[in-house]
């Protein structure tokens, strides 16, 4: 069939008196193109038809899985290599007469399937990646996979790169591959920072150092991670700006995960307030009387009392002077309180360490913290839990006749 469109093609040039050999050149350059043009033509109808066929298809199926193939576009790309098909098995049959010509387009299908089978299966690495996520989005998330993926990419196109300088030198890859071990250094060099973020993944996976999600703070960087690559790591901030951080860095400097506050049962309040000490005494009959009304602690000073008042008679205490024995401050009293008041909190993880406790004495007063975990781990949920309690230390220690300090102090002329 071939020959006959070059045997007529020959005679129209023949025709026109252009010479046996310039009729032969240019009907067998016109059936080439011809060929060339009819394998891009079906090229083209097979993509129209698999848009319009198959991907219908695929998209009306119950799973998601199979629309990975049309976001990576792995038929498409298939498609692109029926043109070198084709040229392949018909070059021979357009061009007899020419052999040097049926070599060169030979030796340029060759170059076209390498870098087209590259892009096939760079689709194919991404339609397994996408899987991978798409089907255990948490394991994803505790094992991103992008690094590993960046880095088969990397030898992918790298062996690409060899194939076409093998293919263009007409030597074999294993001497191409030879004479680049002496620029082993200059490579080195040039991927220092791929090796260095590759070998840090492997790390950061194998020890569950990082996933995506989560909280960590380093430097100007304190947000979450949005996505774990070769050589950087992105954090979104909690302004919504982005800091990238390179991923050798996470392994060899400090940083710090709060996963385990968001994995765990609460997230940590630790706080305290300054009471002024000139304002702590010991409690007389009247403030004892006082504090009785307050229902939170009014067993707790009964009991208390009761413990004081046994211990002053059986050692004869002489309690005409208040400093003698056993005696309850403002102070003691109102951390009693303060213990009831976060034990009674709904807000609070009661199962985790819950404290109030008296810190060293300094120059701006007695520091009362308070130790807890709040059962809410939302960043404005958290802050409230937290404010809600301060909010009602800061308006009860006055009820205590305890003082917050304060610098300067507006009760300095009152003193």
């Amino acid at each position: 069939m071939t020959q006959k469109y070059i045997d007529i093609l020959t005679s129209i040039g023949e025709h026109f008196n252009f010479g046996d050999e310039l009729s032969l050149g240019i009907a067998e350059g016109i059936a080439f193109l011809t060929m060339v043009a009819i394998s891009v033509l079906i090229t083209i109808l097979v993509r129209l038809f698999i848009k319009k066929t198959v991907y219908r298809i695929i998209k009306k199926t119950s799973t998601k899985y199979d629309d990975l193939l049309i976001d990576n576009k792995i038929l498409l790309r298939l498609c692109l290599l029926i043109p070198a098909i084709m040229i392949k098995q018909l070059c021979d049959n357009c061009l007899p007469d020419f052999p040097v010509a049926i070599a060169f387009f030979r030796y340029l299908v060759k170059i076209y399937e390498v870098m087209m089978y590259t892009l096939v299966l760079d689709a194919f690495v991404n339609t397994m990646a996408d899987f991978y996520n798409a089907f255990n989005t948490a394991k994803a998330k505790a094992k991103p996979i992008k690094s590993l993926v960046q880095v088969i990419k990397i030898i992918l196109y790298i062996v690409c790169v060899l194939l076409v300088i093998a293919l263009l030198l007409g030597k074999d890859i294993k001497t191409i591959i030879i004479g680049l071990g002496t620029l082993s250094a200059v490579l080195m060099l040039v991927f220092q920072n791929p090796i260095l973020g590759f070998v840090g993944t492997i790390q950061m996976m194998s020890n569950d150092m990082l996933r995506i999600g989560d909280w960590i703070v380093m430097g100007n960087a304190d947000g979450n991670v949005l996505e774990i690559n070769l050589t950087t790591v992105k954090v979104q901030n909690w302004n919504n700006t982005i800091t990238t951080i390179p991923t050798s860095t996470l392994v060899t400097n400090q940083f710090t995960n709060w996963r385990g506050m968001s994995d765990g049962g609460g997230r940590q309040i630790k706080r305290s307030v300054n009471i002024d000490i000139s304002t702590v005494k010991f409690c007389t009959p009247e403030m004892i009387e006082k504090y009785k009304k307050y229902s939170l602690i009014a067993p707790y000073i009964e009991e208390r009392e009761k413990e004081i008042l046994e211990y002053n008679e059986a050692n004869r205490v002489d309690t005409s002077q208040i400093i003698n024995g056993r005696q309850q401050t403002n102070l003691g009293i109102f951390r009693a309180y303060l213990r009831e008041y976060i034990n009674r909190n709904p807000n609070l993880n009661h199962d985790m360490m819950m404290l109030v406790r008296q810190l060293q004495p300094t120059e701006t007063g007695i520091p009362i913290e308070i130790y807890v975990f709040s059962s809410k781990k939302e960043w404005i949920d958290y802050e409230n839990v937290q404010s809600d309690i301060f909010d009602h230390v800061l308006a009860a220690a006055p009820m205590f006749d305890l003082r917050i300090f304060q610098r300067p102090s507006s009760n300095a002329s009152k003193s």
